[in-house]
C-alpha cells in the first residue's frame, strides 16, 4: 500500500473489511488469478478494487513454477522448500539455461465488472545457492545482473523502485493519472 500513498485516494485493504470471503487461487495463469480475486472482493465490497497474483517464471522449466510458486514443493511449502526443490530441478543446468523472471500482473476491477490489467517482470537467472537474507519466496536465488547481485541482496528502496510488482503498480499508476488528467481537462 506505501507504493499507493501518492495517489491521492483513500485505499482500504482486505482487513477493512471482515468476513471477506477466501478466494482460492486456481487459475491458470496470474491474469486469472489476479482477475478472480479482484472480481469475488469487488463483488463482496461493492468498490473498486485492486488485485495482484505474481510468481517466477524460469524459461528452462517451460514458465514453471509459474503460478503454482507458492506451493512448488507440494502441500505445506515454504519458501525453503521450494527453493530446495527449484535448485534440485536446476541441478547440472548450465548458466545459459538458467533465465528466469518475477512476473507480476495486476488488476483494477470495477464494479460494472470492466478491468484493466498491468504486468511487470524482474529479470534475471537462477543463482545455484540461495545467497542474501532480505525479501521473501525466491529472493535468495534470482540474480539480476545488472545490480550484481540476487533479489534478496538488494536493498529495500532498490528493490521497491524494480521488482515485478513496483513496475506493474508503475503502469496502473501511469494509466490512473492519465484518465484523471483526462477526466479533469472534460470537465474544463
Amino acid at each position: 500500500m506505501a507504493m499507493l500513498g501518492d495517489l491521492g485516494v483513500d485505499i482500504l485493504s482486505l482487513n477493512d473489511f471482515p468476513n471477506v470471503p477466501e478466494v482460492i487461487e486456481d487459475g491458470a495463469t496470474f491474469l486469472e488469478n489476479a482477475l478472480k480475486k479482484a472480481k469475488t472482493i469487488s463483488e463482496y465490497t461493492g468498490e473498486i478494487v485492486l488485485a495482484d497474483d505474481s510468481g517466477l517464471e524460469v524459461e528452462y522449466l517451460n514458465g514453471e513454477p509459474g503460478v503454482y510458486s507458492s506451493r512448488y514443493s507440494g502441500e505445506g511449502a515454504t519458501d525453503d522448500t521450494n527453493i530446495k526443490k527449484l535448485l534440485l530441478v536446476m541441478e547440472g543446468v548450465p548458466r545459459e539455461k538458467r533465465e528466469a523472471a518475477f512476473r507480476c500482473v495486476l488488476v483494477l476491477y470495477f464494479p460494472d465488472g470492466s478491468y484493466e490489467s498491468f504486468e511487470g517482470r524482474l529479470t534475471g537467472i537462477i543463482h545455484y545457492r540461495p545467497v542474501g537474507g532480505g525479501g521473501f519466496g525466491y529472493d535468495p536465488v534470482l540474480f539480476v545482473p545488472d545490480w550484481g547481485s540476487t533479489v534478496a541482496q538488494l536493498p529495500m528502496k532498490v528493490k521497491n523502485r524494480i521488482s515485478h510488482r513496483a513496475q506493474a503498480i508503475s503502469k496502473f499508476k501511469e494509466a490512473y493519472r492519465r484518465k484523471i488528467l483526462s477526466a479533469e481537462k472534460d470537465i474544463s
